[in-house]
């Protein structure tokens, strides 16, 4: 890195707190700012969703703290992992929490930062870019475009308590937003679905499921909202994934850019999607 970049930027001190955003996978959208972080922590606190060729970019002797939560299995507490950036802090370590996406959307981030302020611990947020956007954007689908829609919306698919948010709209949703673009929503996937449709949308309107989106093992399931369950199972696919319904998943035919690169193709599966596959 240019050293007069790396010079403008500022430094990850002792008894800080870096919360960081790592984007969707790919270390190729981590920001500078990440970097600078990864390279001068001492300790490194990351979820899950982070991939491993991101911490790859750590320094010599960095530490790593595994934090990840995953749905349905064991994980540690919320409030555990951010009392123990208060105590890494006060032990005099240069902290980054590193987290998959953007921490300031649906990634806890503002949990964690308002425990530090509690506790007076110093800390900068440095964002990252979100899967629902750059997770996307892999898979060839533009969030917007201005002949398909003016408007798009972010919800996660469950609540504090692991089910179905009830104090989203779904009918107003259903009716005012042409793309509607879901986190940690394929465990309620049936739920949500039926209710988008009962509040009129089309059960032939496009849907794609983005799997480990931006890494290797990126997978793409393209079905509509009547035959998304079943298609999901008879695919196979397994979080973590985002789901985006909207006529905006019909752009991906010509701008699927990592599939051309790849070589990989698209298969039609015997309910009629299509699921992108590694070539035999």
């Amino acid at each position: 890195m240019n050293d007069a970049i790396l010079s403008s930027l500022p430094e990850l001190e002792p008894g800080h707190v870096w919360l960081a955003g790592a984007g969707p996978g790919d270390p190729g959208l981590l920001t500078l700012l990440a970097v600078r972080g990864l390279m001068q922590a001492d300790v490194v606190v990351h979820d899950a969703l982070v991939d491993e060729s991101c911490l790859k970019l750590a320094g010599t002797g960095t530490v790593f703290e595994f934090a990840g939560k995953r749905g349905g299995k064991p994980s540690p507490k919320q409030r555990d992992i951010s009392l123990r950036l208060v105590e890494l802090a006060r032990a005099g370590k240069r902290v980054l929490r590193l987290k998959g996406g953007d921490p300031f959307v649906f990634g806890r981030g503002g949990e964690e930062a308002l425990t530090l302020v509690e506790h007076s611990i110093p800390f900068r947020i440095v964002p990252g870019i979100t899967a629902g956007i750059g997770g996307l954007a892999y898979a060839g689908i533009p969030v917007t475009h201005r002949e398909v829609n003016h408007a798009v919306t972010f919800l996660t698919g469950h609540d504090s308590s692991g089910v179905v948010p009830d104090r989203i709209n779904w009918r107003g949703i259903a009716e005012g937003s042409p793309v509607i673009v879901m986190y940690m929503a394929m465990k309620h996937v049936g739920e949500i679905t039926r209710q988008l449709i009962e509040a009129g949308r089309s059960p032939n309107e496009p849907v794609a499921f983005v799997c480990n989106a931006a890494t290797k093992a990126q997978t793409v399931l393209e079905t509509t909202l009547g035959a998304a369950v079943a298609d999901m199972e008879a695919a196979g696919i397994e979080p973590p994934a985002i789901v985006v319904v909207g006529e905006v998943v019909r752009l991906r035919t010509g701008l699927d850019w990592l599939g051309a690169l790849s070589g990989r193709v698209l298969e039609m599966d015997p309910f009629g999607s299509r699921l992108l596959k590694d070539p035999a």
